[in-house]
């Protein structure tokens, strides 16, 4: 079993940064945190966890503050958007079509919508672990449900 000290114990999105959502991406949103919180791995090279996670976005950026468990502020990382531009905007198109899909598509459509919006979700998570790397250690898992919350913070519904 992992450190229990190696996760987040809590995640807060920046109300500012937060754009009108449908009810699709806003129950996308909720159910990233819920599983978020209830499984993780997150840890700090040099400070010990476990962590609180604010996400926001300002001046073009990504910028996650982390914070020891207690509130007191340890290290804020600010991301570029640009290596995600291309993958967020392919995963709303194709989220949109996968929710389409729900409401009237065949079975074996909604699996193959479902199999490219999964690939491409992948592919958003590995460019956040990579641009963290030496800096925030996550599992697979983890970068995918924060992946979900960068795309929410992107949306401008």
């Amino acid at each position: 079993m992992a450190d229990r000290r190696s996760r987040l114990v809590a995640i807060e999105l920046d109300a500012a940064s937060i754009g009108r959502a449908t009810p699709d991406v806003e129950h996308e949103r909720a159910v990233a945190i819920y599983d978020l919180l209830e499984d993780n791995y997150f840890a700090l090279a040099d400070r010990p966890g476990p962590y609180r996670l604010i996400l926001s976005l300002a001046d073009r950026r990504l910028l996650l503050n982390i914070c020891a468990d207690g509130g007191e502020p340890l290290i804020s990382h600010g991301l570029s958007l640009t290596p995600f531009r291309r993958v967020v905007k392919d995963y709303f198109l194709i989220c949109e079509s996968y929710y389409q899909a729900i409401r009237s598509g065949s079975p074996s459509r909604i699996e193959a919508i479902d199999m490219g919006r999964r690939a491409l979700h992948n592919e958003g998570s590995e460019i956040l672990k990579e641009r963290l790397k030496g800096k925030v250690e996550m599992d697979l898992d983890t970068a995918r449900r924060l992946f979900t919350l960068v795309c929410v913070l992107h949306w401008r519904g």
